[in-house]
C-alpha cells in the first residue's frame, strides 16, 4: 500500500522543496536559501521577458549601470563569467544601442563600458521589476526583521567568502 507521499508523487503533484524537515537546522536554512534564490531568478526573467531582456543581458546592464567606466575584465569577474563572454555580451548589448565602450586616459589597451541614454528607460522598468519583487518577498516583515535578516545574510556571507 502506497504512502500519502507516494502517491502525491505518482499523481504528478510537485514535491515541496521546503519539505526538509528532517534534515537539521543548518541544512534547511542551506537548502531554503538555494530554493529562494532559484524562484527568485525564475519570476524576475518570467517577468523581463516582455521586455525583451535575457537573464545575462539585464545582469550586465545592472553591473554596468552600478560600476559605470569598468573595465570587460572586470565586468566578467562581478558576473562570474569568462571574459571572453562578457565581451560577446557586451558587443551586443552595444550593438542594441544600450552600452557603449569608450577608451580610457590611464590604459590605451582597456575600454570602460558604459550605459547609453538609451539604457536609462530599460533600466527603470528593470528597477519596478525588481521593487515589486521586493514587496511581494518581503510582504509582512518589519523593518526591524529585514535589518537583522540582512544581518545575518552578511555574516553568512563574510564566512562563506573566505573560504
Amino acid at each position: 500500500m502506497a504512502t500519502d507521499a507516494e502517491n502525491k508523487t505518482t499523481e504528478g503533484c510537485k514535491k515541496d522543496p521546503f519539505d526538509v524537515r528532517a534534515e537539521s537546522p543548518k541544512r534547511q536554512v542551506g537548502l531554503r536559501m538555494t530554493v529562494i534564490s532559484r524562484l527568485q531568478r525564475n519570476n524576475f526573467d518570467r517577468k523581463v521577458t516582455t521586455l525583451g531582456v535575457t537573464r545575462s543581458q539585464w545582469a550586465m546592464i545592472a553591473i554596468v549601470a552600478r560600476y559605470p567606466g569598468s573595465t570587460q575584465r572586470t565586468i566578467a569577474e562581478y558576473l562570474d563569467m569568462s571574459e571572453a563572454s562578457a565581451g560577446r555580451l557586451i558587443d551586443r548589448l552595444c550593438a542594441d544601442g544600450l552600452l557603449e565602450r569608450r577608451d580610457r586616459r590611464d590604459d590605451r589597451r582597456a575600454r570602460a563600458v558604459y550605459l547609453t541614454d538609451k539604457a536609462g528607460p530599460l533600466l527603470e522598468k528593470l528597477g519596478a521589476i525588481a521593487s515589486e519583487s521586493e514587496q511581494r518577498m518581503f510582504a509582512g516583515f518589519s523593518d526591524e526583521e529585514i535589518e537583522k535578516l540582512l544581518s545575518f545574510m552578511e555574516r553568512i556571507y563574510e564566512n562563506v567568502s573566505r573560504g
